[in-house]
């Protein structure tokens, strides 16, 4: 088995726990700014998201105790763009979750084939991501349209 670089893991694992808690906060305002008819089922959702967010950053943080680190403790970027249409904030939901994805990347690219468990978290929460940004990317296509949509 190759060894890998504990603490460039550590490092990637903190940047997932800051990106989670950020998905976090946003998620959590976004469900504050939904109106219209469709507010229900959509504040509902983002809702959940953020319950989610909350438990993978939770993950990412026990994988960096289990590693030897300190959990960060910092919240990764938030920024206010004043567009609270729910296109607009699904959009930055597209944008956000494909940045989370792509750091879970890092994470396997630097462990696959030297921890069995830091693998296997990896592939679960690209796994995961990918399914999220799909459902993000159904919700932005107008009904009837089969072509996924473009960031």
């Amino acid at each position: 088995m190759k060894k890998f670089d504990k603490q460039e893991a550590i490092k990637i694992l903190n940047k997932i726990m800051e990106l989670e808690l950020s998905g976090v906060v946003r998620y959590t305002h976004y469900s504050l700014m939904i109106y219209g008819y469709n507010r229900i089922p959509i504040v509902s959702w983002l809702k959940a998201n953020a319950l989610e967010g909350l438990d993978h950053a939770t993950k990412a943080g026990e994988l960096v105790t289990m590693l030897g680190g300190h959990p960060s403790l910092k919240i990764g970027g938030l920024l206010e763009t004043e567009k609270h249409d729910t296109g607009d904030i699904l959009r930055e939901s597209l944008e956000h979750e494909s940045v989370t994805a792509a750091v879970y990347y890092e994470l396997l690219e630097l462990v696959d084939g030297a921890s069995v468990v830091l693998e296997e978290y990896a592939r679960q929460m690209i796994h995961m991501e990918e399914l999220h940004l799909d459902e993000v990317n159904k919700m932005l296509r107008t009904p009837g349209e089969l072509a996924p949509f473009e960031v």
